[in-house]
């Protein structure tokens, strides 16, 4: 559809300058202030450092925060397109619920009525370009700074500058264009007026993406007596209408949380735009009133239009809180949460690209998601199941217990359970390496990444041992038989230990136990050969076995290396007092090496 929106845009663009050089004064005053709203949002996301998001999360713990939330967050920025990505991106990154969306979108509609506010009140009746010049002077200058703050700053203040100024053009503009053409000679009244120009403020909203623009473009039109008071009623419900295109978008990339909180914004505003349909005359009616006791004169007609706009908003919350638990309940129904598919990253979408935040979090989940998955091979690929495992009380004896051989394609597993989520992490990271994440985020975004290439490297290990693991361990064959179950032993119990820890508070987890299971796969590493020697010396092991055993045993203990480096890497906290106490205790490779030596001289001289 936009393949053929745009050039109809362009052409009609083309030939309104071609008829009226006073339609590019409009034309160029709306492009402005498209071009305002970009800046201002950029700036928040520079300057904002974050505060936006952190609000977000604390903002779903009930409806009516939530709705709050919509109101302010919308009023402050002016966007409420904004805000709508914002949301579907921490909703698809799970880290709110469908709920607290859904609140925030309720609050963003009745939010975005401000803007109409401030245009009515203030840039119909003051002079604002005279405003906007210095504005855009002052934030050249700070955008060529080198601190981020001050950019982000002067991003914010040169959109507000720039958004007054396509306010003042719009309003010249149609000014100006009174005198060649009236187009309140194309005034519609009754049922046709409302529905025909309901859909032109839909459609004029779906081609700029923003309601704020066209409220503003409606509001000036109706400034200069070029729309009619009740047609201009009907381009508002419309923009409520197109608005939702904007979420719609948004939902394309995002998961089926992030389309069911597109549905429900479009539901509401479809629901809202029927109820101020259905009432017009009754809402106007309320409206005269309402301006009336606020004082405003009876032919103020913008910002009538502005408490219009208003009033059929926070009605549509109104109408709509009551029934949200069965909205959410048939939002559930219509796009159903798909089955699990292992083989496919659940997390990473393009929704959850837009915000440092979300893009670490989700990977993280991602990250996890692929280690539940390896874990299963990992244990499958060792003739062990997960369940057994994770539940027994002696792992070594649950071990020797596993004879039967695990019907296992290693392969093919490796491939669509392993391979397919490290790739698209791996594209992810590199995806977001090209956002300018702040250091400390793309820090740990990397990190992430290295934890997914130590859980993979991990199951392509066991993929090297799994030949030997069939051939030596599904029936007893003497000392062979026990140093493969004493290296599947150290895997699965490695393999339980990180599962504790995942479970375990993140202020309870500790480094320490990592290094001493590092320090004793070290230990195990140099005492195979010895044992390896003592077994061919009294006959106990046949030569070709103990060659066998001593490649499979690096792939072992590379394995478990492996393990421990992403369990430090995962789960290990170094934001806390403790994380930097620990931080001190922790041994690097050096002394895991010299410490895993000093043990084994004490076992040797120990008599």
């Amino acid at each position: 559809m936009t393949r053929y929106l745009v050039p109809v845009a362009i052409g009609v663009l083309i030939l309104a300058f071609w008829f009226s050089p006073d339609a590019q004064e409009i034309a160029a005053g709306v492009a402005i202030f498209l071009f305002g709203m970009l800046m201002l949002e950029d700036g928040f996301r520079q300057f904002g450092g974050g505060v936006l998001e952190h609000a977000l999360e604390r903002a779903t713990a009930s409806t009516w925060r939530a709705l709050g939330f919509g109101i302010v967050s919308t009023t402050l920025l002016q966007s409420s397109s904004l805000v709508s990505v914002i949301t579907i991106s921490f909703l698809s990154a799970g880290l709110i619920s469908l709920v607290g969306g859904v609140g925030i979108i309720f609050g963003a509609n009745i939010g975005t009525t401000t803007g109409a506010w401030l245009v009515a009140g203030l840039g119909l009746k003051v002079d604002i370009a005279s405003y906007a010049m210095p504005m855009i002077a002052v934030s050249i200058v700070l955008v060529f700074q080198k601190a981020k703050a001050l950019r982000g700053i002067g991003y914010a203040l040169g959109g507000l500058g720039f958004l007054f100024l396509g306010i003042h053009h719009m309003k010249v503009g149609f000014d100006a264009f009174k005198e060649q053409i009236d187009l309140a000679r194309f005034a519609l009244p009754g049922l046709v007026g409302l529905v025909v120009y309901s859909l032109i403020g839909m459609v004029a909203t779906i081609i700029m993406q923003s309601s704020h623009a066209t409220m503003v473009l409606i509001l000036t039109a109706l400034a200069a007596s070029q729309i009619t008071y009740e047609n201009a009623l009907a381009l508002a419900i419309g923009a409520n209408i197109g608005t939702t295109i904007t979420a719609i978008l948004g939902a394309l990339g995002a998961n089926f949380q992030g389309r069911r909180l597109a549905l429900a914004h479009v539901i509401f505003n479809l629901a809202t735009a029927g109820v101020a349909l259905v009432f017009i005359e009754p809402l106007r009616d309320a409206v005269d009133r309402i301006s009336a006791v606020a004082g405003i004169a009876p032919d103020d007609f913008a910002l009538k239009l502005a408490v219009f706009h208003t009033v059929f908003n926070v009605l549509g919350v109104v109408l709509m809180l009551p029934v949200l638990p069965r909205l959410i309940f048939i939002l559930e129904r219509w796009i159903a949460e798909p089955s699990p598919d292992v083989s496919r990253p659940h997390f990473l979408n393009e929704a959850v690209d837009e915000f440092p935040q979300t893009i670490e979090i989700a990977l993280r989940k991602e990250v996890l998601h692929l280690y539940e998955n390896a874990a299963e091979v990992i244990l499958h690929g060792l003739n062990l199941h997960r369940q057994d495992i994770f539940e027994s009380e002696n792992i070594a004896e649950t071990v020797r217990k596993s004879r039967a051989a695990v019907e296992l394609d290693i392969d093919e597993r490796y491939e669509h359970r392993v391979k397919t989520l490290y790739s698209a992490i791996v594209e992810f990271t590199t995806r977001a390496g090209d956002k300018r994440l702040p250091p400390e985020i793309a820090d740990r975004v990397y990190a992430l990444r290295e934890v997914a290439s130590d859980i993979v490297q991990t199951v392509k290990s066991v993929k090297h041992l799994r030949k030997n693991i069939l051939r030596y361990t599904t029936r007893r064959q003497g000392a062979v038989t026990e140093l493969y179950d004493g290296l599947r032993t150290e895997i699965a119990r490695i393999a339980v230990e990180i599962q504790k820890l995942g479970l375990l508070p993140p202020e309870e987890r500790s480094a320490l136990w990592l290094d001493q299971e590092r320090v004793q796969i070290e230990e195990d590493a140099r005492s195979t050969v010895k044992r390896v020697d003592a077994l061919i010396r009294t006959g106990e092991l046949k030569p070709a076995s103990a060659t066998s055993f001593l490649n499979d045993s690096g792939y072992a203990y590379a394995a478990m290396r492996s393990l421990i480096d992403a369990a430090r890497s995962y789960f290990i906290e170094r934001d806390s007092a403790m994380a930097e106490v620990e931080k001190l205790l922790t041994l690097d490779e050096d002394e895991l090496v010299d410490a895993a030596g000093a043990t084994g001289r004490r076992a040797a001289r120990t008599p």
